[in-house]
């Protein structure tokens, strides 16, 4: 009796070991490998040769790396920004029980339905300035309007921000609007019954209450910020020159276009511990928050 107890107790940890294996050297092997590669002379294949911190060194005086760290300030920030205020706008209007709501939800989800290099693509034509919006607006007879931000190396950072929060908006407002339905209703009863005006309670009650899901949606859209490769390189392709370079688009033409290998490790291991000081102390926050519970 004792036996089968015993197996049964290990049966589930036996089915799950091979995916376990898998996961710990396919994901957490290759961190740390990456990691000590950001402390060798490594070129186009692993080396050996520890040099320190020369890597690193290299790495913050590459002028590269100071534009792809501007750009992932600006585009993260706009980003973060942008897809917070529009995906709550959009879920407080669906919340008001407006007719086709099932509809207007799978219009704006739809988006992120779409891989980022579709996204890139899509805007790269809307964007494009013999193709898409420029050329269309001229053929209504405004021949003087113009739109060049996707070949201005100052503007054109701003355009991966509009198809970046084109694309997530939606993803943002359902995770609002799971967090609106989720409002104790008697507690908004109760404050209109008070005369309280329909701001304050959005003010003084709805978002309040709305804080976890405002820090979900932070380490969300932070993570795929910094992660954001595909869509740059299907929208602008780092450039004009490198003008819309990130550190993800930084990390892979070093590594595996200059044959940088140490350089590139360096660039994703900041990258890697970027992320962890995001997702380290929200995940410390939610796991005191369920012990309180």
């Amino acid at each position: 009796m004792a036996g089968r107890r015993r197996l049964a107790n290990a049966l589930p940890l036996f089915v799950l070991s091979p995916s376990l294996l898998m996961v710990t050297i396919g994901v957490y092997g290759f961190m740390l490998f990456s990691v000590i590669l950001s402390f060798t002379s490594s070129k186009m294949f692993p080396r050996f040769v520890f040099t320190g911190f020369d890597q690193y060194e290299r790495l913050f005086t590459n002028p590269r790396w100071g534009v792809a760290v501007q750009n992932i300030f600006i585009f993260g920030g706009l980003y973060i920004v942008f897809t917070t205020i529009l995906g709550l706008g959009l879920a407080i209007l669906i919340d008001q029980r407006i007719r086709a709501e099932g509809a207007f939800r799978t219009i704006f989800l739809y988006p992120m339905a779409l891989s980022f290099i579709v996204t890139g693509v899509i805007w790269q034509w809307i964007l494009n300035p013999g193709l898409g919006l420029e050329r269309l607006v001229q053929s209504w007879g405004w021949e003087s309007f113009s739109f060049k931000w996707l070949v201005d190396p100052q503007m054109a950072i701003y355009t991966v921000v509009i198809a970046g929060v084109w694309q997530v908006a939606g993803f943002v407002m359902a995770l609002f609007l799971a967090g609106l339905r989720g409002i104790n209703t008697e507690i908004l009863s109760a404050a209109r019954m008070d005369g309280a005006p329909t701001h304050k309670i959005y003010t003084r009650i709805i978002i309040p209450a709305l804080r976890p899901v405002f820090l979900t949606a932070f380490v969300v859209e932070a993570h795929l910020a910094i992660k954001s490769y595909d869509l740059v390189v299907a929208l602008t392709k780092g450039g004009p020159g490198f003008a819309t370079e990130l550190p993800s688009t930084f990390m892979y033409t070093t590594t595996f276009t200059r044959n940088e290998m140490g350089l590139g490790a360096a660039s994703a291991t900041v990258m890697l511990m970027t992320l962890a000081a995001i997702i380290i102390p929200y995940l410390y926050s939610e796991l005191r928050h369920e012990r309180r519970g």
